[in-house]
């Protein structure tokens, strides 16, 4: 179904109305656009009587918007952004298109990352950004096109594939392991430990799969595991971190398991993209790429 043509004014009389908005000058817009003063005043007139709805407050040699032109001013220019970005896409990639894409950013950085030039190579003409989210957002107001989620597939609006479950294991440095000489998972529970903000029942869970019992002690808290790892390779406590995000540091010995116990997290990781977009063709792309990588790595 089309939209009523009242609701789409011409570009010309929106970049108009952008650019004084952002000068808060009907000079300076025209100056921005090689326009004379006059053509921006008619142009702006014109948007006004379109969309039925005073933009600008005119005072003597001096114009502002009013509060209903700075809620439009905000999506308008927002939309131009939008258009500009989709020609220049379209004009430097015309046989691919961009994804913009939300990542944890210790998945991306240690997983994803290093297996993704295989994606590129399959699919030269995408291009895929880059953004960091720790937590859901709304798709309608962030330009992004899929995120990889940890947590539940409960994500209003949207769509989700599974990727992969997580183990986790509690870990330490060496000095650390020989300094507290820990013969039981109990033992862990007095020690320092550390906390990740974005699994605030981590260590709780972890302590109740083997019945032990645990109260909240006082530790250092990280919003992300590379920092909690980082605290942990330098003897700062224990962190309960990731398996699979942590193979090179247990390999070489910069971690070791504090106790042999591994858990599986009560959440995993998923794609998530939103409703309308399923059929996007890099998102497709990208999804299928994804899943395949995940089955093979197991």
């Amino acid at each position: 179904m089309l939209t009523p043509r009242r609701y789409l004014p011409s570009i010309s009389l929106l970049a108009s109305f952008d650019a004084a908005a952002r000068s808060q000058s009907f000079t300076l817009a025209a100056q921005e656009l090689n326009l004379t003063q006059s053509a921006v005043s008619r142009h702006i007139k014109a948007l006004e009587e379109q969309v039925g709805v005073s933009l600008f407050m005119r005072r003597r040699q001096k114009v502002s918007l009013t509060p209903a032109g700075e809620n439009y001013a905000r999506d308008i220019h927002e939309a131009l952004r939008m258009i500009a970005s989709a020609s220049m896409t379209l004009q430097i990639n015309p046989g691919g298109g961009i994804l913009d894409l939300a990542i944890l950013p210790t998945f991306g950085t240690i997983w994803l990352a290093p297996r993704l030039s295989g994606f590129l190579s399959e699919n030269p003409g995408v291009t895929v950004n880059f953004t960091t989210r720790l937590k859901p957002f709304d798709f309608n107001t962030e330009q992004v096109d899929a995120a990889v989620h940890f947590g539940r597939p409960h994500w209003p609006n949207t769509q989700a594939v599974f990727l992969m479950n997580e183990t986790v294991l509690p870990v330490c440095s060496v000095d650390f392991y020989n300094r507290h000489q820990f013969t039981s998972s109990a033992q862990l529970s007095s020690a320092p430990l550390i906390h990740l903000s974005s699994r605030p029942d981590g260590w709780a869970h972890w302590f109740q799969t083997q019945e032990i019992q645990y109260q909240s002690n006082t530790g250092m808290v990280f919003d992300q595991f590379a920092t909690a790892a980082q605290a942990a390779k330098h003897g700062l406590g224990i962190a309960l971190l990731p398996e699979f995000l942590i193979e090179r540091e247990l390999q070489g010995r910069d971690l070791i398991p504090a106790s042999n116990i591994r858990i599986q997290s009560e959440e995993a990781y998923y794609l998530v993209w939103p409703e309308h977009s399923t059929n996007f063709p890099p998102l497709a792309a990208f999804r299928d790429w994804i899943v395949a990588e995940v089955n093979g790595s197991g």
